[in-house]
């Protein structure tokens, strides 16, 4: 099991400024973890969370909505759907009625590769954790925000 006092060679004045650290350095780990996990994919952890967004849609949304609901927020979401719409694995629609208003809905290929990762056996960064364990996190990290 990781120290993070070990980890990065240093001591801590209290226990919440150690659990900072901890919890910055974690985040670090697991967005290095995740670039890895996702580039044989040819997709960023970002835009997997966009395909992931459009799915549980199952039909077009406005890309305001996408922005809002996207974990990490991007403020280049749209480039991120450029790309995507670039690979065939999202469809924009411009809306009818106003211009301004976007609309996108995942390809059927989206789908497939959001199966793809999906069925990947090595997806979890998290497999040192017992599901006991996990909601405990979970409930932590809701409880810090």
């Amino acid at each position: 099991m990781g120290d993070i006092s070990k980890d990065i060679n240093s001591k801590f004045i209290n226990c919440k400024v150690k659990a900072l650290i901890n919890i910055k350095y974690t985040f670090n780990w697991l967005n290095s973890r995740e670039n890895e996990f996702f580039k044989p994919y040819g997709i960023s952890p970002q835009q997997y969370n966009i395909l992931r967004i459009l799915r549980g849609a199952k039909d077009k949304i406005k890309v305001q909505i996408v922005k809002d609901r996207m974990v990490e927020r991007a403020p280049n979401a749209t480039r991120l759907m450029d790309k995507l719409c670039d690979k065939n694995l999202i469809e924009r629609e411009r809306c009818e009625h106003d211009r301004r208003v976007v609309f996108v809905k995942i390809t059927l290929s989206g789908l497939d590769l959001l199966s793809t990762i999906d069925d990947n056996e090595k997806v979890s960064f998290l497999e040192k954790l017992t599901d006991e364990e996990a909601i405990t996190l979970s409930n932590l990290l809701d409880k810090i925000r």
